[in-house]
């Protein structure tokens, strides 16, 4: 018997998710850890987020002794990442590595990265989680357990480890059994043995590949004990898979609400209030025998079984810590020592050149040595300057002095405001400047009469008569001209009729 309880922190027991998983196996494990960290954090959730964590657990479980402590170092150590990356075989999760990760920008690569670093570090940061999921190799094999009927006893207390804690550990307990069980298809579906998991508050656990247990853990023997409390607490993917696939449903008193599903289960035989008003200890069942489930029944409990004088609690957990757990002190070593890699790897990259020295990447569009310079003039000065490009005549060359001064102007002219209107004065560069009074008056033109009253003419015709008189007297640039037009006589007015008061009108038949 094995007693698995991550809360003794003295004696940790090894278990970790990521160790030996068959290649056709990989997705579902890299599924069922994004299921329970989906279900943990809904609110900060993202498709960027899992499609970089999906990308990043199938590169480790290539990857020989991972553990869930890399996934924030395949995110922030860039040679631990590349030697991932070299280990991968799938050509897609590779493709993902090399031409897209590869290519994010540093500030893009730390924004995508750091919701995963935050949430994962939360588990690996507390002492108790990571003594557990840090340690590359497990220390019991599920498949053995099964097929050598040991019982595997799981204390996944809340109260205990907190309510994050337990559904990650569960969630990835049962992953594994669910795995293990599929690697029995080596055996002859007669000769495998029943293997029973009972989960107690199950939906605690359940996640998207919990619905892929219930469909296919039967033909691998696994039988699944589920409890809960109501049906609300189940997701509505999860609740289909649960009354879709179950052979035998329990019932004890529930309320209105559950009572009125579970009238669907039981009908006719049992109703609403039925279910509603069962007595303690009282039930209805229905069970699948030899694949056909049969007509809904009532039956009674049996009373708690009595405790007894002497129990084995004690001898259990030492033979458990004797066969499986180790020391928390040699086990912090380890991933201690795991951890100092990464700060010896930086260390031998400083001595190999005194300082760690980048490689330059050339710009695009931009070519030729830097290291070499050039001769040049400068345009304000004549001063003989250097450059690190060759001069060609048509770009302005500064020297240092002017250069400065120009880049001063440039950080004015941006801190200056649109709504001021006000002129800063530039600084002088030796050249010469004139006063404004000194430019002349910009002269009018003078106005072309005949072009225009030819274009009027033309316009008008004969319909109208116009005498146009030029004012002589006055300069030609304030020269006007006054237009007469002749009135029509009275008589060739259009006559208005207006209706006055008193006045009657008639209108014709």
């Amino acid at each position: 018997m094995l007693y698995f309880a991550p809360h003794d922190m003295d004696w940790p027991i090894a278990f970790n998710v990521m160790e030996n998983v068959d290649p056709t196996q990989r997705h579902l494990v890299a599924n069922g850890l994004l299921g329970v960290f989906k279900k943990i954090w809904p609110d900060v959730w993202s498709p960027r987020m899992e499609y970089i964590l999906n990308n990043c657990i199938l590169a480790l479980l290539e990857y020989p002794d991972s553990t869930l402590l890399g996934i924030n170092r395949m995110l922030s150590d860039k040679n631990y990442r590349d030697g991932v990356v070299e280990n991968i075989s799938d050509p897609v999760v590779k493709a993902f590595w090399t031409n897209e990760f590869a290519k994010y920008s540093d500030r893009f690569m730390t924004e995508a990265s750091a919701a995963i670093q935050n949430k994962v570090g939360q588990f690996i940061s507390n002492p108790l989680i990571r003594n557990i999921i840090g340690q590359s190799k497990s220390s019991f094999d599920i498949r053995e357990l099964m097929d050598k009927k040991k019982i595997f006893l799981m204390n996944l207390s809340k109260g205990r480890i907190g309510e994050e804690n337990s559904r990650l550990i569960g969630a990835m307990l049962i992953t594994k059994i669910y795995l293990a069980a599929m690697s029995r298809v080596d055996i002859p579906e007669s000769e495998r043995e029943d293997f029973y998991l009972y989960v107690d508050e199950f939906q605690n656990f359940a996640n998207e590949s919990f619905k892929d247990i219930l469909s296919e853990a039967r033909k691998y023997r696994l039988n699944l004990i589920l409890a809960h409390q109501y049906i609300a607490q189940m997701e509505e993917s999860i609740r289909d898979a649960v009354f879709g696939n179950i052979g035998t449903l329990i019932t004890f008193r529930v309320g209105a609400y559950d009572a009125e599903t579970m009238e669907s289960e039981f009908a006719p035989e049992f109703e609403i209030q039925d279910i509603v008003g069962l007595g303690f200890g009282g039930i209805y069942l229905k069970l699948m025998i030899d694949g056909m489930a049969s007509r809904p029944f009532s039956a009674g409990t049996l009373p708690p079984i009595k405790a007894v004088g002497k129990t084995f609690e004690e001898k259990i957990i030492e033979d458990s810590r004797d066969q499986y757990a180790t020391s928390k002190k040699e086990v912090e070593e380890k991933i201690a020592e795991w951890h100092a890699q990464i700060a010896g790897e930086m260390e031998a990259e400083k001595k190999e050149g005194g300082t760690s020295v980048k490689k330059s990447i050339p710009h695009p569009g931009k070519s030729g040595d830097r290291s070499q310079v050039y001769e040049a003039v400068c345009s304000v000065c004549g001063k003989k300057t250097y450059v690190p490009f060759q001069p060609d005549g048509k770009r302005a060359i500064y020297c240092k002095a002017h250069r400065n001064a120009g880049q001063q102007v440039q950080h004015q002219q941006k801190n200056v405001r649109t709504m001021n209107s006000s002129f800063q004065k530039s600084p002088d560069l030796g050249e010469e400047t004139i006063h404004l009074s000194e430019l002349g008056r910009h002269k009018k033109a003078e106005p072309k009469l005949d072009e225009l009253r030819k274009v009027l003419g033309e316009v008008l015709g004969d319909e109208e008569e116009y005498d146009y008189e030029e004012k002589t007297d006055m300069p030609a640039s304030e020269a006007g001209m006054s237009i007469k037009v002749e009135e029509k006589k009275p008589e060739e007015k259009e006559e208005k009729k207006i209706l006055k008061p008193g006045e009657k009108i008639k209108f014709g038949q």
